[in-house]
């Protein structure tokens, strides 16, 4: 490909990041633009037209494409700014518990944001650290040069002597500090070194032995294989061996496991059309861009227990026949990620990743990559296009990803929580796994608990709990409880006279909720539901692609008609702002090429359908 470069030189900083992700010279691998920016960022902040230009003449990526790219993700930044940001949660959750205390204390003491170009701070959508609010990301821009060994690559991590995979980095010097205060922020944006949240707080069942999921974490050190396999860890990959991929697959699908991430799609019948494929390659992507607002479970298990997400993904992948897994964890989680690629160098260090994974004579290894701040990368087609080095936008369907996802070849693409629940299935078989729940909805699940309950964080509870059980386990049901928001901001309300649903898929669908990715967020009777539903929609507006129009002004309009209600300007009044919702709602419902917009509604609609926010609501 002849490329027409800028005429702007990179400087020596940025051609040694771009040589830690590409350092085979010209190579036309795409694939690996995400991971330059990424490389630059860490290094210098930004970046500058002269290194984009060199990451172009690196990877064979026409400028403006790249350009398209960068633009594209919150986290990447194409201007200069402070090498050292703070992004401040102002979601729901944490603006109900400090949030905007903390962005005015640190519009005092740093000015506003982007004000300053040493240090500086901006506001974010949800951190996936809702347990622990108010919560703020640091992302923090460190020249390799200063630090000992090379932060983009998961073995110089770990000072082993193999090589890296391409693309695999370490988060560098990000941070994430919860509950955050601006002392503690302006602390950590001068350098000093803040412990972060730990995993094990956030799980208040952690290591209880009659769960699944949940039953290591506090139990096993998350670094230390020996007290992975001391724990039982790598007896479902050898059983999976022996036993074979048919056999693996089918006890999948007898399981009835369902995808933990939201569409509740079955997950056999994903690992059944891959592995029948004749296609000879093949591709496991796990999903681990939790961003839904209100969720962390997946966080907690990379945290926690990041070799059993590593066993798994090798169970799923070779019984699919992909010889590679892609792990794309959420950008914003920088120890969940340091975690995963520490498991990822010790499991191949030890023969359980790589070209002879256990002396079976079956190859598989995983790629870690980072994403970079898009929401709308949970989708799974945007989030291969992520993965090719493309802008996260979602694709037509069909074809699915099972005949041509990632790269064009079959694929199948789960969540952290559906794939760590495949190490009890082949352990345990499938009918044991199918006997606990109800229905469809068998195993147990991960709930996210937060908002104004006694003990937030994450759950596991068999499929059928109530959710007035389930709040009970976390203390109890709030005394002045005025809804909850069930499936996250794309998920729905529910009001204390339906606490007795049970949850599963069924039972929620019954009362027009969702199960969504596990997100229970109360609120009291103090909450203004209508500045709450602003915010989501604010949310929505923020997150889309702007691909097709449903979504592209729907979630403007959305956003606005809620804004002039919150402000008390309303147009024609209340009733015809609220028709207003309704008839925007059915648009991107109907016609929005994914489910960003299909349930960007989905709260409003519930709100208006309980009388939450109605004509005479303020």
């Amino acid at each position: 490909m002849d490329l027409v470069l800028l005429p702007d030189a990179a400087t020596d900083a940025e051609r040694a990041a771009v040589d830690t992700v590409a350092p085979d010279g010209a190579v036309p691998r795409r694939d690996l633009l995400l991971p330059a920016f990424h490389a630059v960022m860490d290094a210098v902040g930004w970046i500058s037209r002269g290194a984009l230009s060199h990451i172009c003449e690196r990877l064979h990526v026409p400028p403006a494409e790249a350009y398209g790219v960068a633009t594209f993700y919150a986290l990447f930044s194409v201007t200069p700014r402070a090498p050292r940001t703070a992004h401040v949660c102002d979601d729901v959750g944490c603006a109900a518990f400090g949030g905007e205390d903390l962005c005015a204390a640190l519009e005092e003491r740093l000015g506003a944001p982007g004000e300053r170009d040493d240090v500086t701070w901006t506001r974010s959508p949800c951190l996936g650290l809702c347990e622990r609010a108010p919560a703020v990301f640091l992302q923090c821009a460190t020249s390799p040069f200063q630090r000992e060994g090379n932060p983009h690559a998961t073995r110089a991590l770990e000072s082993s002597p193999h090589d890296d995979a391409p693309g695999d980095l370490a988060g560098g010097d990000h941070a994430q500090i919860a509950p955050a205060t601006a002392d503690a922020v302006v602390h950590a944006l001068d350098g000093e070194e803040i412990p972060g949240p730990d995993p094990v707080v956030s799980t208040p069942q952690a290591g209880a032995p009659d769960l699944e999921l949940l039953s290591r974490v506090g139990v096993v050190d998350p670094g230390d294989l020996d007290s992975y396999r001391a724990a039982g860890g790598y007896a479902g990959l050898r059983r999976a061996l022996a036993v074979g991929s048919a056999r693996v697959v089918d006890e999948i699908t007898v399981a009835s496991l369902t995808g933990r991430g939201g569409a509740a799609f079955p997950t056999g019948t994903k690992w059944a059309a891959v592995a029948g494929s004749p296609e000879p390659e093949k591709y496991l992507v796990c999903n681990a861009d939790e961003s839904e607002p209100g969720t962390f479970k997946d966080r907690v298990l990379m945290e926690a227990d990041p070799f059993a997400l590593v066993e798994a993904m090798t169970v799923a992948g070779i019984a699919v026949g992909a010889g590679t897994g892609y792990l794309y964890v959420r950008g914003e989680y920088p120890a969940a990620e340091r975690a995963i690629l520490r498991a990822v160098a010790e499991a191949r260090r030890h023969g359980y990743l790589g070209d002879d994974v256990m002396g079976s004579g079956r190859a598989f290894d995983i790629e870690v990559r980072r994403g970079a701040g898009a929401y709308i990368c949970g989708e799974e087609t945007a989030l291969m296009n992520s993965l090719e080095g493309r802008r996260g936008e979602p694709r037509a369907k069909p074809p699915f990803p099972t005949v041509a996802g990632l790269f064009g070849k079959p694929t199948v693409i789960n969540n952290v929580e559906t794939l760590v629940n495949v190490l009890r299935i082949v352990a345990e078989g499938g009918p044991a796994f199918a006997s606990v729940g109800s229905g469809r909805s068998t195993g147990t699940k991960l709930f996210c608990l937060s908002g104004v309950v006694a003990r937030p964080g994450v759950y596991e509870v068999p499929m059928g709990t109530t959710l007035r059980e389930l709040l009970e386990l976390a203390g109890g049901v709030p005394p002045r409880l005025k809804a909850i928001l069930l499936g996250g901001a794309a998920g729905s309300f529910v009001t204390p006279d339906q606490l007795d649903v049970p949850l599963t898929l069924e039972g929620t669908r019954e009362i027009g909720a969702t199960l969504g990715s596990g997100v229970v967020l109360c609120f009291d009777d103090s909450t203004d539901f209508a500045a709450v539903l602003r915010r989501i929609a604010g949310f929505f507006r923020d997150e889309s692609c702007g691909q097709c129009v449903p979504c592209r002004v729907g979630t403007v309009r959305q956003e606005e008609a809620l804004a002039r209600i919150v402000r008390g300007r309303e147009i024609g009044g209340r009733t015809v702002e609220l028709q207003l919702l309704r008839d925007v709602d059915r648009v991107m419902t109907d016609a929005s090429i994914c489910g960003l917009g299909q349930t960007a509604a989905s709260a409003v609609r519930s709100a208006l359908a309980l009388g939450l926010i109605g004509e005479g609501t303020s």
